[in-house]
């Protein structure tokens, strides 16, 4: 049995609708990477430890709120990214 936080594939999947729709200044991996790390640090995380909790969990996903805190938070991580790059 293995613990997962089920918010890291829904948060990776709408970075991947966001990265459709928003041009970034850069889109190496270390910069994704950093966004999507800020972006989970400040969602709530949802640990399962079965496939079924995880798609009880990513049910969650089809509430409107919960879409507008992810989009909100990828939107502001990936405004700090931009303007304090690593590298």
């Amino acid at each position: 049995m293995k613990l997962i936080n089920a918010m890291e594939s829904i948060v990776i999947h709408a970075f991947d609708e966001f990265k459709k729709n928003h041009t970034f200044k850069c889109s190496c991996e270390k910069c994704e990477l950093d966004i999507l790390a800020l972006t989970l640090n400040k969602l709530t995380p949802k640990y399962v430890s079965s496939d079924q909790g995880e798609v009880l969990v990513k049910a969650f996903f089809h509430d409107t709120q919960l879409q507008h805190d992810i989009i909100r938070e990828i939107a502001l991580a990936t405004m700090t990214v931009e303007n304090n790059p690593r590298h």
